[in-house]
């Protein structure tokens, strides 16, 4: 039997089959695992509880891009069935492995964790997101790979799912360290879930400023957008806990005489409650769904400005890439929001919810067009030079050469 690092390597597991490069569905059919071979460097097995678009597995995409350009070997577990950031990093020639869990109430996910961790026996476990957090802790140890080679990561104040905090208060013992992306986080897991700040690491999030500088702005035409209207943007999964009803109702306060435009980038479960707002309010011709979109750079670069009135956020990619962009900001004065924004500096804060407040930044943007580029120019400037990308893995690889130079 192959040997990786003194142990055996068992590459066959009754659990789960690995998905195809080219296609088909990844199942816990009693196939096995034909891919896992043993790794001349640290195998890290990535657990993620879904890989649907969204911030957290957008950034496990380019974590594992950068962790393997630096000689890592990775493997991903989802353990929702797969979504299409499954396959960015099957292109990247990462094997991608599913649970297939049917809902966040499936327990079963645990065994077949459990038998993924015993066939492949990475030498570090890297979690993110709350259910995969605490799969990864309990298939981590049952399975022995040992709390000190288990990482968990949360990106996110909760502050809906609260019980979610009490779990981890009981269950944070289970790995190393839990990870979080801003000082809001790591403040909010210390007070709320209890966690001892010895076992929280700060790894702030970063963004690459020249992959969205150098992209080139789109023809507003393509987008069926006038070439004097005034464009705000937002990007994201289309949630109740980013605040775009509030959004929809400052949005029809908003002075007409710049022909303003709102543009919803994403989807998700408000979708349909979002457009049957938008008809109702009388905003079809000026409030725009434009779905799920690869060319995100390129959209921040042809917009005006930014909007995001999310309740909570952990430290959200897409303000950090709208800053970038140079793009003046609005957004609320919320955990991971102000983490990132100085109001009248780096952009405008209103409170979360006050649609009057809202509505009035924008209203003063929109007529204050010096004052506006000016917000842009800083958020560039702070980002450019704070938020570094490589950064953001120079620090997590700080946390792999740690915990692997431990016993597990």
């Amino acid at each position: 039997m192959p040997r990786m690092f003194g142990r055996e390597v068992h590459v066959g597991c009754p659990i789960v089959r690995v998905r195809p490069k080219g296609g088909g569905q990844t199942r816990h059919d009693g196939s096995t695992i034909q891919q896992l071979m043993p790794h001349a460097m640290p195998h890290i097995l990535y657990v993620i509880t879904d890989l649907n678009v969204g911030g957290v597995p957008l950034h496990l995409l380019r974590l594992v891009r950068a962790m393997t350009s630096r000689g890592y070997c990775a493997t991903v577990v989802s353990l929702a069935p797969l979504g299409s950031v499954a396959d960015d990093l099957r292109e990247a020639g990462v094997t991608v492995l599913s649970c297939e869990a049917s809902g966040g109430k499936d327990v079963r996910v645990f065994r077949r964790l459990a038998s993924i961790i015993g066939g492949c026996r990475p030498d570090l476990i890297h979690a993110m997101l709350f259910h995969a957090n605490v799969a990864a802790r309990w298939a981590g140890n049952a399975s022995g790979i040992g709390s000190n080679r288990i990482l968990c990561e949360i990106q996110t104040v909760e502050v809906e799912r609260r019980w979610h905090l009490w779990v981890d208060r009981f269950t944070h013992e289970g790995c190393r360290l839990t990870i979080g992306n801003s000082p809001s986080v790591i403040e909010h897991l210390a007070k709320r879930a209890g966690i001892p700040r010895d076992r929280l690491r700060l790894v702030r999030g970063g963004i690459d400023t020249k992959r969205i500088l150098a992209t080139p702005a789109l023809d507003r035409d393509a987008l069926g957008m006038p070439s004097d209207a005034a464009l705000w943007l937002w990007v994201g999964r289309l949630d109740p806990v980013k605040g775009l009803d509030k959004l929809v109702r400052a949005f029809a306060r908003v002075e007409r005489d710049r022909n303003p435009q709102l543009l919803f980038v994403g989807d998700g479960p408000t979708r349909s409650a979002l457009q049957d707002q938008v008809e109702a309010l009388g905003l079809a011709g000026c409030v725009h769904f434009l779905g799920v979109r690869n060319d995100v750079p390129a959209l921040l670069q042809t917009v005006d400005g930014f909007v995001f009135p999310s309740r909570t956020e952990g430290l959200p990619n897409a303000l950090l890439e709208a800053m970038a962009a140079g793009l003046p900001i609005i957004t609320t004065d919320v955990p991971g929001c102000r983490d990132l924004v100085s109001h009248d500096r780096t952009g405008l804060l209103v409170p979360y919810g006050d649609t009057f407040m809202l509505s009035g930044a924008l209203n003063a943007l929109l007529g204050e067009p010096r004052r506006a580029a000016s917000l842009g120019k800083q958020a560039a400037e702070e980002v450019a030079a704070r938020w570094s990308i490589d950064a953001t893995f120079d620090a997590y690889q700080a946390i792999y050469q740690e915990a692997l130079a431990t016993s597990p």
